[in-house]
């Protein structure tokens, strides 16, 4: 049969169940690149279609509200595991910490998620390798680009650029309330960690990889931005709460709340968190360069200085995101792993959060409806 579309496919409603929502996302990537981990796995699910290669790189994102795991995490994680599987298990499955080494990590650490991380178990049949990956203890260790800068104050604005690997990225918007009184927001990675976010309490976060290589006991860190998200109202509680979890690569957080107070928390393996009042980081150890050439390789000096200029300028909220979208702090380096895949910008005080492209923006909140959107990267 032809390959092509030769019109949109058709719009699920609001309501429709969250698989009809994958599989109108299936339908847009037999005409444009997709997101390879969202896709992959339902291509083996779905008819065989030839691919058609696409003239510009583009991006397919879903998005949803699910107050506790339910259907929508569920056909989420059917969608994705296949290929979440061959990653966690690479190296085979004794690489990896064992089923209760992973359970009392997050039972010592991160006792208030264990409800939640139960719940997730049982969706997926109890599945030891998938609990093992979802505890997030031991992960097989990676890294991402990124910039970020807060704007503290009684209306805070956190902007951060993602930078990664289109064909590793989940492509996921998540709004939940796992806890029962705390709802959540953010971009979605490792099923239900968290690349960065919001809480309705006023509480912003959101990451850089902090330069240095390796990895050590701890865990990945999307489950400790859930984590904090989740049980912390404001920046010092945050603080604390990075100060006691272990991790297992080095990170640079960013944290604002609408209190007025923010700080930025460099956390590595095997040492203990130092609080910074920058406001900007990119891919070195807060303003500090451990590692030259690699620092060299991705601009992280270059990009950081875009941002403090930025900031010493007095730039608003509208005009960093504008920066944000041009280089030198957007990067178009797809093939080799380095690509801005969104800019987004958090406004804890208004409850939404704006994912930003070249061509294009998406607003949601808190209460926002299930949604699928196909965007440009590059041309």
């Amino acid at each position: 049969m032809d390959a092509r579309l030769t019109s949109s496919p058709h719009l699920p409603s609001p309501d429709a169940p969250w698989q009809e929502w994958l599989t109108y996302g299936l339908r847009w990537v037999t005409v444009i690149e997709p997101s390879v981990l969202m896709s992959a796995s339902l291509v083996d699910r779905a008819p065989v279609i030839k691919h058609v290669k696409p003239t510009t790189r583009s991006l397919t994102l879903h998005a949803y509200q699910e107050a506790q795991p339910g259907p929508r995490w569920q056909a989420l994680y059917d969608a994705t595991w296949p290929a979440y599987r061959r990653w966690y298990a690479g190296q085979g499955p004794p690489a990896r910490p064992s089923l209760d080494e992973c359970r009392r990590a997050l039972s010592e650490h991160l006792p208030e998620l264990m409800p939640t991380w139960k719940r997730l178990c049982r969706l997926t049949g109890n599945d030891p390798v998938a609990a093992r990956m979802l505890s997030m203890w031991g992960l097989p260790p990676f890294a991402t680009g990124c910039s970020q800068v807060v704007l503290p104050g009684e209306q805070p604005v956190l902007i951060r650029n993602y930078d990664y690997d289109q064909s590793l990225f989940e492509a996921v918007i998540a709004s939940t309330d796992y806890s029962g009184h705390r709802r959540v927001l953010g971009t979605s990675d490792l099923l239900w960690g968290l690349l960065d976010g919001m809480n309705e309490d006023g509480l912003a976060i959101s990451l850089t990889f902090g330069g240095r290589p390796g990895a050590g006991e701890g865990f990945g860190i999307p489950i400790v931005l859930r984590y904090v998200l989740e049980t912390c109202a404001t920046v010092e509680q945050a603080i604390s709460a990075l100060r006691r979890i272990p991790v297992a690569q080095s990170y640079n957080v960013a944290l604002v709340d609408t209190t007025g107070r923010h700080a930025t928390v460099f956390v590595a393996p095997g040492q203990d968190a130092v609080v910074s009042p920058l406001n900007a980081t990119t891919n070195h150890r807060l303003n500090q360069v451990e590692h030259p050439a690699a620092a060299a390789r991705i601009n992280s000096v270059g990009r950081l200085a875009r941002l403090n200029q930025l900031h010493a300028d007095d730039a608003s909220g509208e005009r960093l995101v504008a920066a944000m979208l041009q280089p030198p702090l957007r990067n178009d380096q797809f093939e080799i792993g380095f690509g801005t895949l969104y800019t987004v910008q958090y406004e804890p005080a208004a409850g939404t959060a704006t994912w930003y492209w070249p061509e294009t923006s998406w607003t949601r909140g808190f209460d926002s409806r299930d949604d699928v959107r196909t965007v440009n990267l590059a041309a």
